[in-house]
């Protein structure tokens, strides 16, 4: 079986891999450079921020990042030489509204991987010493990790690239989709050329409303714009990643810090605004004093694909035999994206799934003639 796969953001690399897993031959198709959109862009923490917060769909796709993509990085790294660096750093959150549900989430979810301790100010700085002497307590969460999210598609990327089952076309825009008999025939890039393909995957994350009149579907996906500023210190200098009203220091491996993160709705633009920057340093400096200290290497924005409540559409697309959708991941894209493709690949191929399909059901995007009426 052949399979076209639109878009080449972390949700569509995973969904390649699950497919030539069971032997389908696919072609990948990105209007840039794969992998440099949203995917590279976000923090990669292998956990929703604040999970309880959530819908129970979210939490019940992100459970699965940390062990599949352990799982991922043992198999493509012998191959690709280069490590996903899957850091478990655990988390301190300091915000004391969610103490009480962080601390019993793990065991009413059956979540063990969100097992949270209750620190007081000796604790914590025996566990993080640089964190500021003002917080008295925190939540610790010793088993979230972190994956670095631009080594993980580089390998992915590269995985895929040498695969004899993989074809490649980065800055090829998709313009035209050919449907007949409620089937898409063919899809057109702005180069003119025509791919043919048995299934198409739809896998455009904040660029998926582009497809709602072609596809007559009204698609509630939107790009908001979240804005980050890395920080390099010496190896191991931050031991655990922070958290506070919603912006959080992840610590790489070799001292790299990644603080974020903003929501702005500013369409497409992804320009760093200056207000936005001080308000993130402003947080990160009130955690970690002393991270003012040491020099700013990098700052950027990326686009993240909003949809209503957060939850992704994953499946087949109404109306059409050979449709699917795996895109509105919303914050959470890159921990819900290794089991986004598990489960869009069980669902083409008929085969038992790891959760139930019923709250991601592409069925739900209304149909653009129906809602005339």
């Amino acid at each position: 079986m052949h399979i076209a796969i639109i878009g080449a953001g972390i949700n569509g690399f995973m969904t390649a891999l699950e497919l030539i897993e069971q032997g389908c031959s696919v072609t990948i198709l990105d209007q840039q450079q794969a992998g440099k959109a949203a995917s590279w862009a976000g923090g990669g923490i292998l956990s929703p921020m604040y999970p309880w917060r959530y819908p129970q769909a979210v939490n019940d796709l992100a459970k699965y990042a940390k062990p599949l993509y352990q799982n991922w990085n043992d198999k493509l790294k012998p191959i690709t030489g280069i490590d996903f660096e899957i850091h478990e750093t655990g988390m301190l959150i300091f915000d004391e509204e969610d103490f009480e549900v962080g601390y019993h989430y793990a065991e009413q979810h059956q979540e063990p991987l969100q097992e949270a301790l209750y620190v007081e100010q000796e604790q914590i700085e025996q566990i993080n010493p640089q964190v500021s002497t003002s917080f008295k307590h925190a939540l610790y969460f010793p088993q979230i990790a972190n994956v670095r999210n631009p080594r993980l598609l580089q390998s992915i990327s590269c995985y895929l690239k040498q695969h004899p089952q993989v074809t490649w076309l980065e800055h090829a825009p998709v313009r035209q989709i050919k449907i007949s008999d409620d089937q898409i025939a063919a899809v057109q890039t702005q180069q003119g050329d025509w791919i043919e393909a048995d299934q198409f995957v739809f896998t455009t994350g904040a660029w998926s409303a582009q497809w709602s009149d072609q596809l007559k579907l009204d698609i509630p996906v939107r790009p908001v714009q979240g804005q980050m500023v890395l920080f390099k210190t010496p190896e191991h200098w931050l031991p655990t990643m922070c958290m506070n009203r919603v912006m959080y220091l992840i610590p790489r491996q070799d001292g790299h810090i990644v603080c974020g993160s903003s929501m702005r709705e500013v369409g497409f633009d992804t320009t760093p605004a200056t207000e936005i920057r001080q308000k993130i340093l402003d947080a990160c400096f009130e955690m970690v004093p002393e991270l003012a200290d040491f020099p700013i290497v990098q700052e950027w924005a990326g686009l993240r694909p909003g949809s209503p409540k957060g939850i992704p559409y994953i499946g087949q697309l109404p109306q059409l035999k050979n449709g699917w959708a795996n895109f509105g991941h919303f914050r959470n894209g890159l921990c819900m994206a290794p089991a986004s493709a598990l489960l869009l690949r069980q669902l083409m191929f008929g085969q038992p799934t790891l959760i139930d399909p019923q709250a991601y059901t592409a069925k739900q995007l209304q149909h653009l003639t129906a809602l005339t009426h």
